[in-house]
Protein backbone atom coordinates (compact mmCIF):
# COMPACT_ATOMS: atom_id res chain seq x y z
CA UNK A 1 0.00 0.00 0.00
CA UNK A 2 1.16 3.80 -0.65
CA UNK A 3 2.14 6.01 1.78
CA UNK A 4 0.11 8.87 0.30
CA UNK A 5 -2.66 8.58 -2.30
CA UNK A 6 -3.12 10.60 -5.58
CA UNK A 7 -5.43 12.48 -4.16
CA UNK A 8 -3.12 13.91 -0.91
CA UNK A 9 -0.73 15.02 -4.25
CA UNK A 10 -3.39 16.39 -6.08
CA UNK A 11 -4.64 18.70 -2.97
CA UNK A 12 -1.19 19.94 -1.90
CA UNK A 13 0.08 21.12 -5.42
CA UNK A 14 -3.55 22.59 -6.05
CA UNK A 15 -4.59 20.61 -8.71
CA UNK A 16 -8.16 19.40 -9.51
CA UNK A 17 -8.02 17.77 -12.75
CA UNK A 18 -7.08 14.07 -13.12
CA UNK A 19 -4.93 14.94 -16.76
CA UNK A 20 -1.57 13.83 -14.51
CA UNK A 21 -3.16 11.11 -12.34
CA UNK A 22 -1.15 7.93 -14.04
CA UNK A 23 1.83 10.39 -12.96
CA UNK A 24 1.33 11.25 -10.24
CA UNK A 25 0.44 7.37 -8.65
CA UNK A 26 4.03 6.55 -10.22
CA UNK A 27 5.94 9.73 -8.18
CA UNK A 28 4.48 8.22 -5.34
CA UNK A 29 5.80 5.18 -5.89
CA UNK A 30 9.34 6.55 -6.42
CA UNK A 31 8.96 8.79 -3.60
CA UNK A 32 8.26 5.74 -1.17
CA UNK A 33 11.28 3.90 -2.47
CA UNK A 34 13.78 7.03 -2.21
CA UNK A 35 11.95 7.18 1.19
CA UNK A 36 12.63 3.46 2.50
CA UNK A 37 15.90 3.92 0.84
CA UNK A 38 17.20 7.06 3.25
CA UNK A 39 15.76 5.74 6.20
CA UNK A 40 16.66 1.77 5.85
CA UNK A 41 13.15 0.44 6.74
CA UNK A 42 10.10 0.22 5.00
CA UNK A 43 7.09 1.84 7.17
CA UNK A 44 3.98 0.20 6.03
CA UNK A 45 2.77 -3.51 5.68
CA UNK A 46 -1.00 -4.99 5.29
CA UNK A 47 -0.30 -8.41 5.04
CA UNK A 48 1.59 -11.18 7.29
CA UNK A 49 4.91 -12.48 5.43
CA UNK A 50 7.68 -14.83 6.92
CA UNK A 51 11.00 -14.54 7.74
CA UNK A 52 13.41 -17.10 9.32
CA UNK A 53 16.09 -17.33 11.81
CA UNK A 54 19.26 -19.00 12.84
CA UNK A 55 18.40 -20.91 16.47
CA UNK A 56 21.98 -20.23 17.20
CA UNK A 57 23.58 -17.30 15.75
CA UNK A 58 20.42 -15.13 16.16
CA UNK A 59 19.55 -15.61 19.77
CA UNK A 60 21.20 -14.54 23.02
CA UNK A 61 20.55 -16.91 25.63
CA UNK A 62 16.62 -16.27 25.98
CA UNK A 63 16.58 -13.38 23.20
CA UNK A 64 16.30 -13.71 19.48
CA UNK A 65 17.10 -10.73 17.93
CA UNK A 66 15.45 -9.59 14.35
CA UNK A 67 16.53 -8.62 11.50
CA UNK A 68 14.14 -6.16 10.06
CA UNK A 69 11.47 -4.38 11.63
CA UNK A 70 8.43 -6.22 12.89
CA UNK A 71 5.05 -4.06 13.69
CA UNK A 72 2.58 -6.87 14.48
CA UNK A 73 3.27 -10.80 15.08
CA UNK A 74 0.82 -13.38 14.06
CA UNK A 75 2.84 -16.64 14.50
CA UNK A 76 6.06 -17.46 15.95
CA UNK A 77 7.24 -21.22 15.56
CA UNK A 78 10.14 -22.56 17.37
CA UNK A 79 13.14 -24.59 15.68
CA UNK A 80 11.56 -27.99 16.95
CA UNK A 81 8.21 -27.24 14.76
CA UNK A 82 6.24 -25.76 18.07
CA UNK A 83 4.40 -23.05 18.34
CA UNK A 84 5.46 -20.22 20.93
CA UNK A 85 2.60 -18.62 22.09
CA UNK A 86 2.58 -15.01 22.75
CA UNK A 87 2.29 -15.88 26.35
CA UNK A 88 5.69 -17.39 26.37
CA UNK A 89 7.57 -14.31 25.12
CA UNK A 90 8.12 -10.63 25.80
CA UNK A 91 8.62 -8.08 22.72
CA UNK A 92 11.49 -5.78 22.85
CA UNK A 93 10.61 -2.86 23.14
CA UNK A 94 7.82 -3.89 25.36
CA UNK A 95 5.74 -1.34 24.90
CA UNK A 96 5.54 -0.02 21.64
CA UNK A 97 6.59 -1.12 17.67
CA UNK A 98 8.45 -1.59 15.86
CA UNK A 99 9.76 -4.81 17.85
CA UNK A 100 13.58 -5.72 17.36
CA UNK A 101 13.84 -8.81 19.24
CA UNK A 102 11.39 -11.65 20.88
CA UNK A 103 12.43 -12.70 24.72
CA UNK A 104 11.48 -15.94 26.19
CA UNK A 105 10.14 -14.89 29.42
CA UNK A 106 11.78 -16.34 32.51
CA UNK A 107 8.58 -18.32 33.65
CA UNK A 108 8.10 -20.17 30.48
CA UNK A 109 8.46 -23.76 29.95
CA UNK A 110 10.46 -23.02 26.35
CA UNK A 111 13.89 -21.95 24.79
CA UNK A 112 14.49 -21.11 21.48
CA UNK A 113 16.02 -24.57 19.84
CA UNK A 114 16.22 -26.52 17.07
CA UNK A 115 15.61 -30.12 15.56
CA UNK A 116 18.09 -30.88 12.83
CA UNK A 117 20.06 -27.38 11.75
CA UNK A 118 20.03 -24.37 13.28
CA UNK A 119 19.74 -22.19 10.00
CA UNK A 120 16.39 -21.33 9.57
CA UNK A 121 15.11 -23.02 12.14
CA UNK A 122 12.83 -20.43 14.00
CA UNK A 123 9.92 -19.13 11.82
CA UNK A 124 8.42 -15.82 12.51
CA UNK A 125 4.85 -14.98 10.57
CA UNK A 126 3.79 -11.35 11.12
CA UNK A 127 3.90 -7.93 9.52
CA UNK A 128 7.51 -6.57 8.79
CA UNK A 129 7.53 -2.87 8.77
CA UNK A 130 8.00 -0.20 11.34
CA UNK A 131 4.06 -0.18 11.81
CA UNK A 132 1.20 -1.04 9.84
CA UNK A 133 0.28 2.31 8.25
CA UNK A 134 2.94 4.72 7.92
CA UNK A 135 2.77 7.63 10.53
CA UNK A 136 1.97 11.17 9.84
CA UNK A 137 5.12 12.83 9.02
CA UNK A 138 6.10 9.98 6.57
CA UNK A 139 3.11 10.64 4.67
CA UNK A 140 3.86 14.02 4.61
CA UNK A 141 7.32 13.52 3.28
CA UNK A 142 5.93 10.71 0.98
CA UNK A 143 3.13 13.96 -0.28
CA UNK A 144 6.00 16.61 -0.56
CA UNK A 145 8.66 14.50 -2.23
CA UNK A 146 6.03 13.19 -4.69
CA UNK A 147 5.41 16.92 -4.99
CA UNK A 148 8.68 17.93 -5.53
CA UNK A 149 9.28 15.15 -8.04
CA UNK A 150 5.97 16.49 -9.75
CA UNK A 151 7.44 20.25 -10.36
CA UNK A 152 10.78 18.75 -11.66
CA UNK A 153 9.51 17.46 -14.77
CA UNK A 154 8.96 21.68 -15.44
CA UNK A 155 12.73 22.57 -13.86
CA UNK A 156 14.64 23.93 -17.01
CA UNK A 157 17.43 22.58 -15.01
CA UNK A 158 18.48 19.73 -12.74
CA UNK A 159 21.43 19.42 -10.07
CA UNK A 160 22.08 23.14 -10.27
CA UNK A 161 24.79 24.07 -7.75
CA UNK A 162 24.04 27.74 -6.73
CA UNK A 163 25.75 30.84 -6.47
CA UNK A 164 23.61 33.64 -4.15
CA UNK A 165 26.17 36.53 -5.44
CA UNK A 166 25.22 35.84 -8.99
CA UNK A 167 21.72 35.27 -8.75
CA UNK A 168 21.14 31.83 -9.87
CA UNK A 169 18.43 29.68 -8.76
CA UNK A 170 19.37 26.90 -6.07
CA UNK A 171 18.20 23.56 -6.57
CA UNK A 172 18.77 21.02 -4.16
CA UNK A 173 20.78 18.07 -4.62
CA UNK A 174 19.08 14.63 -3.46
CA UNK A 175 15.95 15.14 -1.39
CA UNK A 176 15.35 18.43 -0.28
CA UNK A 177 16.24 19.55 3.01
CA UNK A 178 13.10 19.94 4.47
CA UNK A 179 11.88 16.20 3.90
CA UNK A 180 15.29 15.44 5.01
CA UNK A 181 14.56 17.04 8.36
CA UNK A 182 10.96 14.55 8.35
CA UNK A 183 13.15 11.75 7.95
CA UNK A 184 15.96 11.80 10.04
CA UNK A 185 14.02 10.52 13.44
CA UNK A 186 13.39 7.84 11.22
CA UNK A 187 16.73 6.67 10.18
CA UNK A 188 17.69 2.95 10.64
CA UNK A 189 21.15 3.21 11.12
CA UNK A 190 24.19 0.48 10.94
CA UNK A 191 22.62 -1.53 8.14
Amino acid sequence: MAYAAASDVKTYLGISVSTDDTLITALITRAQAAIDRYCNRTFEASANSTRYFDAVADVYGPTLILDEDLASINSVTNGDGTTVTSSQYVTEPRNMTPYYALRIRSDASVAWTYSSYPENAIAISGKWAYSTSAPADIVHACIRLASYYYRQKDAQVFDVTATPELGQITIPQGLPRDVEILLEPYRKRGR
